[in-house]
């Protein structure tokens, strides 16, 4: 019989813990239009960030198709999850590579920084192990809240849960 893994009982304090979650939010002229995707991930990132995770979200955002879209960046995600969270979310301005891995490294305990659309590169929905293996540089546990594309096999769901203990 499977056994689902929960938060209950793991041990993060001190360790950067890569949070798949959704943010995939409806935007209608720059506005989110419905924050409930947002205001479930919420939950999870307070017991994390209380039990003193470095807590690193990542997301995708709408069909970029591999190609960075201004239009669909996940930044306007960061400041609307600060004021849900009441409390600041850095923003790292990619999802793999060194700007990413120099925001990971410098988060302390507790503290949570929201990467940039996974969809900017093209490895997310080809789930590329050499993408897969870059996000799984930023952090040494995987979590999964992104219940609406943990069906899907990317770079960010399926590749890196093979990565890390998940």
């Amino acid at each position: 019989m499977a056994r689902f893994r929960t938060l209950d009982g793991l041990e993060v304090r001190g360790k950067r813990v890569l949070l798949r979650a959704d943010l995939n939010l409806p935007v209608q002229d720059g506005r989110i239009t419905d924050m409930t995707r947002l205001e479930r991930l919420v939950p999870t990132i307070r017991e994390l960030s209380g039990k003193g995770a470095r807590v690193i979200v990542c997301s995708h955002f709408d069909r970029p198709k591999g190609k960075v879209v201004p239009s669909m960046s996940l930044r306007p995600m960061a400041e609307a999850l600060s004021r849900a969270l009441k409390r600041e979310v850095a923003f790292a301005p990619d999802c793999i590579g060194p700007e990413a891995e120099a925001a990971a490294a410098k988060l302390a305990d507790g503290e949570v920084l929201l990467l940039e659309n996974t969809r900017f590169h093209p490895g997310e929905e080809a789930n590329d192990p050499a993408m897969a293996a870059a996000l799984a540089r930023l952090a040494e546990l995987f979590v999964n809240d992104a219940f609406s594309a943990a069906h899907r096999a990317h770079a960010s769901t399926e590749g890196v849960a093979r990565l890390w203990p998940a």
